[in-house]
């Protein structure tokens, strides 16, 4: 027997020993300016996505990555594009040294203005360029600094191919194409767009699709520019998180003001979202709670860029603590702390649920989903349900007791008079009993006049042949007079 004694460890060793290191973000190799970005901003450890994600990049493969909203798919593309690119960074003033060597589309103006946030975080402490590029607003300010020299340029579709007309950007040197959030980019139209800015692009260049749900338009879009593609999903596609709790209460339409506003007030909720499915009746909302004396505001498509990113900061500085919105901010928000998230309409599209309710419960952080819905919503529940392959939890409002005067501001019809039961007016009996229409006494006959019994006679005496003619002679005979009364009378006449 040898002196080397053999043990075998205990279960708790053997489970610590099994357990991998967690592994941190210098362990991809990144540059010290990236890594001191990073660590000003308190990040050490990458997420799920971030993991799987950014060594594959890093070795300049085509991605197409799944994963939920709010975990961290940003910086999952945002840091191996820095990292690729600072070979060619370089502190010269001159454009002709920033050429555009990423492009990053969104399919909105919030989701740009986030995903930019961000990268210019990550590339604080080097040399390179980035800006957004994003319509509803002048184009000069944006003209001035793509003139200037970019090298990262995160841009909206619609917006990228107006400087392009305009001869302000150049596409001939991107090396690295990204597309965030491409399946929204399809619902708003955008494939054409998406499809004339590829063939501007130079044919070798590195593809990254990103989305929180891939469906089969999205996945046939990426077969068309995507090369051998490396497919991460670190959740299964459309699932929602599980740090989120989801109900739903039934309600009639034309109580859903009074539901969101008792909530709001039982829940001493602060720092909510709103969703709402049209610009209208986002709007009314958002003013029924400022009758509540609630600090509500609303966003939607009609306000201007100004006032969406001037609501969205009150928003996030807590002067604001109801945000209403359509589903133009659903995408891109990214508020630290955001406990709840309320549909007062179900989303017509369900994949918009998965995006909808994934702006709380993120990085690991508890959360709650409200949604309400009435009869005619049960198809909506039925598919978002079926999206995600759960079955959302059916409560009662406890201590709710709606006005029955409370405003119907949906829109929905009045039942008519004749509707009303056989009631007449503020809820009184009418004067008249209805009319019997078998036993129970003799109906009541209004009097007749007896003329109207007579039986038809017709007239003996006929009128005489000749009177037709005395009529037109007096007719005849009108006609001097009335032209005489209008001065027409001929010279020498006599009446």
């Amino acid at each position: 027997m040898s002196d080397t004694e053999i043990t075998t460890p205990s279960l708790p060793e053997q489970a610590a020993a099994a357990a991998p290191a967690p592994v941190r973000f210098a362990d991809f190799g990144l540059s010290p300016a990236i890594l001191r970005a990073l660590n000003e901003q308190g990040y050490e450890h990458p997420t799920p996505i971030q993991a799987q994600a950014i060594p594959v990049l890093l070795r300049g493969r085509d991605v197409m990555g799944a994963a939920q909203t709010g975990t961290g798919k940003t910086a999952s593309f945002a840091l191996p594009i820095i990292q690729m690119l600072l070979p060619h960074a370089s502190a010269s003033t001159s454009p002709a040294r920033h050429p555009v060597r990423a492009l990053i589309l969104a399919p909105t103006r919030e989701l740009a203005v986030q995903v930019a946030e961000n990268v210019k975080a990550y590339c604080k402490h080097t040399p390179l360029r980035a800006t957004e590029v994003f319509g509803g607003m002048d184009m000069k300010p944006q003209t001035v600094i793509l003139k200037a020299g970019v090298e990262i340029v995160i841009a909206t579709p619609g917006r990228l191919l107006d400087h392009v007309e305009q001869k302000n950007i150049s596409l001939g040197q991107v090396q690295m194409l990204v597309m965030d959030e491409a399946d929204r980019m399809l619902d708003m139209g955008f494939l054409p767009d998406l499809q004339r800015i590829i063939n501007l692009l130079p044919k070798k260049r590195q593809n990254l699709m990103f989305s929180a749900t891939f469906s089969p338009e999205i996945k046939k879009l990426a077969n068309t520019f995507l090369s051998d593609p490396v497919t991460i999903e670190v959740a299964r596609a459309n699932k929602t998180a599980d740090t989120v709790t989801q109900v739903v209460y039934k309600i009639a339409e034309n109580q859903k003001h009074a539901l969101i506003a008792h909530l709001l007030r039982q829940r001493e909720l602060k720092q909510v979202i709103v969703f709402s499915n049209t610009k209208l009746g986002a709007s009314r909302l958002a003013r029924e709670l400022e009758r509540e004396g609630m600090k509500a505001v609303a966003i939607h498509g009609d306000r201007s860029q100004q006032e969406r990113m001037a609501a969205l900061d009150a928003f996030k500085k807590n002067e604001i603590d109801i945000l209403v919105a359509t589903d133009v901010a659903a995408r891109g928000l990214d508020i630290s702390d955001l406990p709840c998230v309320i549909n007062y309409d179900l989303p017509y599209n369900a994949e918009d649920y998965v995006h909808r309710i994934g702006r709380t419960g993120r990085a690991g952080a508890s959360g709650d989903a409200i949604s309400l819905y009435s009869d005619k919503d049960e198809r909506l529940l039925a598919d978002i349900e079926k999206l995600i392959k759960q079955t959302i939890k059916r409560v009662e409002p406890e201590g709710f007791n709606p006005a029955p005067t409370f405003a119907d501001e949906r829109g929905e019809r009045r039942p008519r008079r004749s509707e009303d039961l056989g009631r007449g007016p503020a809820g009184r009996a009418p004067d008249r009993a209805p009319r019997s229409l078998g036993g129970g006494g003799a109906p009541r006959r209004e009097k007749v006049d007896p003329w109207f019994l007579k039986p038809y006679e017709p007239s003996k005496a006929a009128a005489p042949a000749p009177a037709a003619p005395a009529a037109a002679s007096s007719i005849t005979k009108a006609k001097p007079k009335l032209a005489f009364l209008l001065g027409g009378a001929p010279k020498g006449g006599s009446l």
